[in-house]
Parts: structure tokens; sequence; C-alpha cells
């Protein structure tokens, strides 16, 4: 046999000097992958919000809307990753006089590599472009409930809002009340009506004996009910307005506890969508590398065919 001066092979000397990892392959692999992946993300918001109604008897359920994006994006990383870990595998050198496990497991470090560059690339490709479509679709809604909460704020008044920025309101109203039934312009009544709702409801809930006098007064001077009516009346729209927002609060603990629910279920399932394409962009990455390993080279001029090491098994 033939050695080297140095007393090694001269196949073994080479392959010494050479790095077991192809970059050039590994960024191949993961350029398609990241590409593919984005092209399938994009899909898939608009398969989505195509699905999405604000209507409540249309549209998908938000279960189904849910399972459906989980299947997505699962499918999207076995695809994308398997694409990206095969042509790692299928464009990196070949490793002459190797065992075949050591190939194995090159092709396999390939494939992951491949993997990891064209998830950060994808996160960083996803984050910057599909925000955009993400804000739009939430602006839509924003405006939708942001319309909802002007006619509200509006059917109450402006008295509402000179309430929230008067923080003290309440008490100068009871510093200034008079029991005589003195005439009150529409607007100062709805004001004090406000305030005292609003500092009742924020606070125990409980209407105090003073307040309910008075707005019974009110109620009276204004409608030409007996006390005992007006008293009446203004237990009965108290609760009314007590149980809405009794409501209204138990409705955004309902919303919070699904919205941490599904940001949770989320999350686990990108884990294992995660998972599913860093082994599937492995197995590829393999299958390339044999397929790389078995290929049959031509001789230029006499075309006579020569075939190389045999594949990896």
């Amino acid at each position: 046999m033939n050695r080297s001066s140095e007393g090694f092979y001269p196949a073994a000397d080479e392959s010494s000097t050479l790095s077991g990892v192809s970059w050039g392959a590994i960024f191949a692999g993961a350029a398609a992958a990241a590409a593919l992946s984005l092209i399938l993300v994009l899909l898939g918001f608009g398969l989505g919000f195509s699905a999405v109604s604000p209507w409540a008897s249309e549209g998908v359920s938000a279960k189904a809307l849910g399972v459906s994006t989980i299947v997505w994006l699962a499918f999207t990383q076995i695809i994308a990753s398997g694409l990206g870990g095969y042509i790692a595998g299928r464009l990196r050198v070949k490793w002459a006089n190797m065992h075949g496990d050591e190939v194995y497991f090159r092709d396999t470090a390939h494939g992951f590599l491949a993997w990891c560059v064209a998830t950060l690339v994808t996160a960083t490709l996803v984050v910057g472009s599909v925000s955009s479509i993400v804000n739009g679709g939430v602006q839509a809604g924003a405006s939708v409930a942001g319309g909802a909460a002007s006619a509200m704020s509006q059917a109450a008044g402006t008295a509402a809002s000179n309430s929230n920025s008067d923080p003290y309101g309440y008490f100068v109203d009871s510093l200034l009340r008079d029991d005589r039934p003195a005439a009150v312009g529409d607007d100062a009544a709805r004001g004090t009506v406000t305030r005292i709702f609003v500092r009742t409801l924020g606070s125990d809930g409980q209407l105090a004996a003073e307040d309910r006098i008075y707005l019974a007064q009110r109620v009276a001077q204004r409608t030409n009910l007996t006390q005992a009516d007006a008293e009446r009346r203004v237990d009965e729209v108290f609760a009314k307005a007590h149980k809405a927002v009794d409501d209204a609060k138990l409705a955004a603990r309902q919303a919070a506890d699904t919205a941490a629910k599904v940001a949770a279920w989320t999350a686990l399932w990108m884990f294992v969508a995660l998972l599913a394409g860093a082994f599937f962009a492995s197995l590829a990455a393999t299958f390339g590398g044999r397929r790389r390993d078995a290929v049959v080279y031509l001789e230029s001029d006499a075309y006579v065919t020569t075939t190389a090491l045999p594949p990896v098994r």
C-alpha cells in the first residue's frame, strides 16, 4: 500500500484536515425550509382569516380554528423541515473511506443544523412579515369594539366622561346637595346620578342610604312619582346596573382564563410541532445522504460508468 511520508494513508491524511460539516449544504437546506415555511404560514393565515367571521352564526368555531391551526403548523414543520433536511443531506460533500455509522451521524447532524438555522430565520421573517397581517386583523376587531364602546359612551352622555376625569366629583356633589325641589338641568342631573353609580359600583357595590334617598327625590321630582315608588325604581335600576357590572366582570375573567388556556396549549403544541420538524429534518437528511452516496459518476470522454461507494444502510 502507498503511504505518505508521515506513515498515514493519503485518504486518511486528507480527511483529517477537512471539516465534517458542509455549511453550504446546511444553509441551502435552511433557506429552502425557511422559504417554504414562510409561504405555508402565510397561506395558513389567509385561510384562517377567511374562515373567521365576527357574526356568531357564521364562520368556524374557536375550537375548530385552534385544532386546524395546530394541524397546519405541524404540517408546515414536517414538509418544510423535511425538504430542508433532504437538500442538506443531498448537497453535502461525499465522505470517502468512512464508517457507515459516522456517515449516518453526520447526515443526521446536517439535517438538524439545517432545521436550526431555518427555524431561526423563519421566526425572524414571520415576526417581521406576518405581524402586519395580524395587526390588521386585530385593528379591525378593535375598531368594532371601539365603535360599540363609543356608542355606549354616547348613550351614557357626556357626564360619564366627566366623572372619570373628576375623581372628587362625588364628594363635591355631596357637599352641595340641596333637599329643596330646585329645578336642575338634565346634564347636571345625569352627571350627579352617574357619579353616584360609578363610585358605588366601583367600590363595595352597596348604595348608601343618603344616596338612595337623594336619587329617589330626584326621580320623584322629575317623574311625579311618590317617594316610595321612586325608591323602588332606584332599587330596581341600581340592581340592574349592579348585575350588568357583575356580568361584565365574569365575562372578562372567563375571557382571560380562556386566553390563558389557549396560549398554554398553543405553546405546547408548537413545541411538539417543532420537535416533529427537527425529527423529519434529520430523517430526510439521512435519506438525502444515502441518495448522494449512491450516485453514479460518468467519465467525460469514454462515458464509462463507475459506481461510488455502496449506499449507507
